[in-house]
This record gives C-alpha cells, sequence and structure tokens, in this order.
C-alpha cells in the first residue's frame, strides 16, 4: 500500500515524538510518497525549532540527517492547484501541497495535523487514523 506522509509525521519518527510509534505502526509495510517540498519543509522546521531553543545546531543536522534516511518517494505537484485549495479553505500552502498529492496519487494522507485531516476529509481524501 502507498501513503503520502507529510513534514508532521516525519518529524515526530525522526525526534521521537510522542506519537513516533502510532506513524512507524500506521506506515509499516507502505511505500511513502511526499510532494518534492518535504526536505524544505522539515529543513525550515528544524530552523524554527532551533530559534526557539526546542534543538541544538548538532540536533538539527541529526534530525535531518535521520529523515533523509528514510525511504520516500517525492513526487511534483500542481502548485498551481495547491495554492488554490489553499485560498479556498484558508490553510498554508505546504498544508495544501500534501492534500494536493493526495488528490494526484489518489492515495491516503497520514498526518498529525488535525486541520489537514479535516480538510482532506472534506476534499474525499482518505486519512489514516
Amino acid at each position: 500500500m502507498e501513503v503520502v506522509v507529510d513534514a508532521s509525521a516525519f518529524l515526530s519518527v525522526v525526534l521521537d515524538e510522542v506519537d513516533r510509534k502510532w506513524i512507524i505502526e500506521k506506515t509499516s509495510g507502505c511505500a511513502l510518497i511526499a510532494p518534492e517540498i518535504l526536505p524544505y519543509e522539515i529543513a525550515n522546521t528544524l530552523t524554527a525549532m532551533r530559534k526557539k531553543r526546542r534543538l541544538t545546531d548538532r540536533e538539527a543536522l541529526k534530525a535531518f540527517n535521520i529523515s533523509q534516511s528514510i525511504p520516500v518517494r517525492l513526487v511534483p505537484i500542481r502548485i498551481y492547484d495547491a495554492l488554490k485549495i489553499a485560498l479556498r479553505l484558508n490553510i498554508y500552502a505546504y498544508d495544501a501541497f500534501y492534500v494536493q498529492c493526495c488528490l494526484e496519487t489518489k492515495l491516503p494522507l497520514v498526518s498529525l495535523d488535525a486541520r489537514m485531516g479535516e480538510v482532506a476529509k472534506s476534499l474525499s481524501i482518505k486519512v489514516v487514523t
């Protein structure tokens, strides 16, 4: 089975957060898919966490390296269509990229972002729970 996995799921795993076990269970045996922006979003989030002093430089770099070792197929998406979704549903473009990825691939979404899950469901996208 293939699933679209967002940055929140990746970060939960690499940072050993509370939902790590749940993410691993839900994606075990699955081929992971994500829009091409995934590594950029992960890096951006890690720098934000560093700025808030939740991570050291070393921890941020280690987390990024771990995230890059997880097998995932990065796919291009129609950014213009994602932007229309973001504007129509009042969500961030980054979130809309994952939703658009699900629409284009016809795959379910794995995310820890409740709002993104609601948006996905409103667009008839299956959300892994």
